[in-house]
């Protein structure tokens, strides 16, 4: 997934507004106190920064891709 990616599924899934208050206002425990725009800029692999989002927002999986995206493979560990 590419950062472009990230920002089209949030607006997607979220919405403009709250998605883009969400990246910059919630501190995420699993991104070690980070909101997304901070894990972003701190170079955080896009597709990790979003399911930590959705995990925390309780975003099933099958929603969590928008209407025309597919889950993107994880980055190799």
């Amino acid at each position: 997934m590419r950062e472009r990616e990230f920002w089209q599924l949030l607006e997607e899934v979220f919405g403009r507004t709250y998605g883009r208050s969400l990246a910059h206002d919630q501190a995420l425990d699993k991104l070690g106190g980070r909101t997304v725009e901070e894990a972003l800029t701190d170079g955080e692999e896009p597709r990790v920064v979003w399911n930590v989002l959705c995990d925390h927002m309780e975003i099933p999986d099958p929603q969590r891709w928008g209407h025309d995206h597919n889950a993107p493979p994880m980055p190799a560990q």
